[in-house]
């Protein structure tokens, strides 16, 4: 191959992966004119799903966390433009997150994500999910809300169902034809983790250690199995010995696995109870605790424990970043009539 035509082929690569990879940016206007309706109706199911089970606000922020966190790499072949002349057809990756990818049930092509680690079991919430995509499919006329957005949009209404700040959710995002549990498995943050792998889970994510610690203080709503703890109130040095003791009576060391915990003492409220419990060494998880063990994030966590509105806002501008994760836009993945196919 000469130098032009070397040239020549690799500009054609070059300009191909440009178009494959130009991504509209996200706006919190994306519906104003497309479907008005739409977040107004989001919002009306979520009230009333948390309303009906104040435990389903946690279930719903988690989703999107876990729907985000998992960066699904998929083929995609190239148009006829990008078909270099002697007929080779390039192909390249494209990596989502935000993309609805764990909403995906099993098919013949990949396994669903719902059996990742992670997840299996403890992600919910998808009834509410399918009842807000019918709701929406349904005052806008046609599928035209992607089940990306819905889940970034969900997370938003239920922290502030909950008691919790609000914050512009930008919008746009569209939906993947793919799901990977491996991936999952890999990618999404353990209740075990210590502080310096919880540190880099999320910096692999774009994400520094003020958005660690102000996105776990998602914890300040929900429940947790006693299989996910277990471990941590019968063995960790780092714990208040009166609320290990009190955490064991519903979590015995052999089974109840499923048996259910509060994330802080009101699992029912977005507020900073969380962050008080962490500094008092109450933290259920393992990788609760970590942020307040003589560690560089302890700083912060004091700082969220008698400041609320500090937090608030972190956690408002972290949830923009994550959800900012490479979403797939434009004319890239699907619009999905069911968010499960």
């Amino acid at each position: 191959m000469g130098m032009a035509p070397r040239f020549n082929f690799l500009l054609h690569a070059f300009l191909c992966l440009a178009l494959a990879t130009t991504s509209f940016s996200l706006s919190p206007k994306f519906y104003d004119n497309l479907c008005p309706q739409a977040l107004p109706a989001i919002k009306r199911i979520v009230e009333a799903a948390v309303h009906r089970e104040p435990r389903m606000g946690a279930s719903l922020l988690r989703l999107h966390f876990h729907d985000c966190f998992v960066n699904v790499t998929s083929f995609l072949h190239t148009t006829i433009l990008c078909m270099p002349k002697n007929g080779l057809e390039l192909i390249f990756l494209v990596f989502q997150g935000c993309d609805g990818s764990l909403l995906l049930d099993s098919t013949s092509a990949f396994e669903t994500e719902k059996n990742a680690r992670g997840n299996f079991n403890s992600v919910r919430g998808f009834e509410v999910v399918d009842q807000i995509k019918a709701e929406v499919d349904r005052v806008c006329g046609r599928p035209v809300v992607s089940c990306a957005d819905i889940l970034a949009v969900a997370a938003r209404d239920s922290v502030l169902a909950l008691g919790g700040p609000t914050w512009k959710v930008r919008l746009g995002r569209r939906d993947s034809t793919t799901a990977s549990r491996a991936l999952a498995d890999s990618v999404l943050p353990s209740a075990s983790m210590d502080l310096p792998a919880l540190i880099s889970n999320f910096k692999n994510q774009g994400l520094n250690t003020r958005d660690l610690v102000a996105l776990s203080g998602g914890h300040t709503v929900g429940l947790s199995q006693c299989v996910i703890f277990r471990n941590r109130i019968y063995n960790a040095t780092n714990i208040d010995p009166t609320f290990a003791k009190e955490r064991r009576v519903t979590c015995p060391r052999t089974g109840g696995n499923t048996n259910l915990a509060p994330l802080d003492p009101t699992p029912a409220r977005f507020d900073t109870a969380y962050f008080k419990n962490l500094v008092k060494e109450r933290g259920l998880l393992t990788s609760d605790q970590a942020l307040f063990s003589g560690g560089s994030t302890d700083k912060l966590v004091e700082t969220y424990s008698k400041n609320p509105d500090a937090f608030w806002v972190d956690f408002g501008k972290s949830m923009i970043k994550m959800g900012n994760i490479k979403p797939l836009t434009g004319n890239q993945g699907q619009i999905r009539v069911n968010c499960r196919k």
